[in-house]
């Protein structure tokens, strides 16, 4: 039996291996759903004021690759598997896709990893 000066050191469950409620699945949904449109909504806006200033050819293959690096950014970092979901999120709040309220309904151990994550 430890004494009250030994301090007891649980390992954390990997974030791997966190359980998601089916309340958890749904308002995870709903954010990563959130920020992916509010993502793709500025990359549309930038796409719409490049294009307006596209004055030869070659400006029209450079906003082509600005947009094709877009989307590989974009499907790199939108990852919905539960498995990394809580750093996908901590990204996404880092990078100011998502803010805390975003992520109402999600469980504390995982808002905690969240933030603790984003810090890094």
């Amino acid at each position: 039996m430890p004494n009250s000066l030994t301090p007891i050191t649980r390992e954390p469950t990997p974030i791997r291996e966190l359980h998601w409620s089916p309340a958890e699945k749904a308002s995870a949904r709903r954010a990563f759903h959130r920020a992916l449109k509010k993502e793709l909504d500025a990359i549309m806006q930038e796409a719409k004021a490049r294009t307006a200033r596209i004055e030869d050819i070659s400006e029209l293959w450079e906003l082509a690759d600005w947009l094709t690096e877009r989307r590989r950014e974009v499907d790199h970092k939108y990852d919905y598997r539960y498995s990394v979901l809580p750093l996908v999120f901590a990204v996404l709040l880092r990078d100011g896709w998502l803010s805390e309220a975003d992520l109402d309904g999600i469980g504390q151990d995982k808002i905690d990893r969240i933030r603790h994550a984003a810090m890094l």
